[in-house]
């Protein structure tokens, strides 16, 4: 069923011009800190990793340089892991997931890997608790060539400067009760389309990608996750978001098709991780511990089957 629900920015039937975006981007506020939340962290992180700067977002370069934090004694022959996290700014736990897996878990791994972690794709998002850019671009739909999207140019620019094939890619990210609340509302205004509501799961999954699933591998994540949290269910016409699952809290998307972040690499074993927040049944440190746990338990299983 289609229900017509009038978002406060624009008119209802036509697409969002300069105007509209001006108006949406004027409503959004601060609402956290970047630089004493993530980039201390970062810095904190410096005499056992190397930190790097791959860019600068220009709505204000000071306050949002883009950081990425690498293995110190860099092995050529060691196969490469990417890690990213706040590609959607708003959904927390990708962010400290990221930086937890760093500060605790990263040095058992590294006997094994090289690690390369952009742990906030999207700092201003992060500040203004939102899932898009301030041009209301989505990032997580924007990683192709000629990208109106900065951050995900910047990122994009960061993996070809990789030289050397990556083996593995971690994407955190969450899906949250905002999701339906603000974000598909705002979306729907802006492409001046009817808001189909739509249901939000209560539990961890991950996104594998249709043209690679690697099942096994999503499993591992999945067995491991379930130590720190509920595992989503399908839904009644089992689904998850409104896509089919393959396996126990696994859906597939054609992630470069999409323009996804988890479609930025060649890699043979990819997840993107969603945590849901919102549940009665988790704290902030449990969604931490779950995305640290989906990238342990996916490590796990590579070195199990390398």
């Amino acid at each position: 069923m289609t229900i017509e629900r009038f978002y406060p920015i624009g008119t209802p039937g036509q697409p969002w011009g300069h105007t509209e975006r001006e108006q949406w981007r004027a409503q959004t506020r601060i609402q956290r800190d970047y630089q004493q939340q993530v980039v201390s962290k970062i810095n904190a992180l410096t005499d056992r990793f190397d930190v790097e700067q791959y860019g600068a977002l220009s709505y204000d370069p000071e306050h949002y340089p883009l950081l990425c934090i690498k293995t110190k004694h860099w092995d050529e022959t060691k196969p490469i892991v990417l890690i990213t996290g706040g590609v959607h700014g708003y959904e927390t736990s990708g962010v400290h997931g990221a930086l937890l897996f760093l500060e605790t878990k990263a040095q058992r791994y590294e006997t094994h890997f090289n690690f390369v972690v952009a742990p906030c794709v999207s700092p201003w998002g992060y500040e203004i608790i939102n899932r898009w850019n301030p041009l209301a671009l989505d990032p997580n739909r924007s990683f192709y060539a000629n990208s109106p999207a900065e951050e995900s140019r910047h990122l994009m620019a960061l993996v070809a400067s990789i030289q050397a094939p990556i083996l593995a890619h971690f994407d955190l990210h969450e899906t949250t009760d905002s999701d339906e609340q603000e974000f598909r509302p705002a979306l729907a205004a802006r492409d001046g389309i009817n808001f189909e509501p739509g249901t939000i799961p209560d539990g961890f999954y991950t996104v594998g990608d249709s043209e690679k699933p690697v099942a096994d591998f999503q499993t591992a994540i999945i067995n491991a996750v379930r130590q720190v949290t509920h595992i989503a269910p399908a839904d009644d016409n089992q689904q998850i978001i409104g896509s089919d699952v393959v396996q126990e809290g696994v859906i597939n998307y054609p992630m470069k098709m999409l323009g996804l972040c988890g479609g930025i690499t060649d890699c043979q074993y990819g997840t993107t991780t969603e945590v849901y927040p919102d549940s009665p049944k988790v704290t902030n440190d449990e969604c931490n511990r779950a995305q640290v746990a989906a990238i342990t338990g996916g490590l796990d299983y590579i070195l199990d089957h390398q």
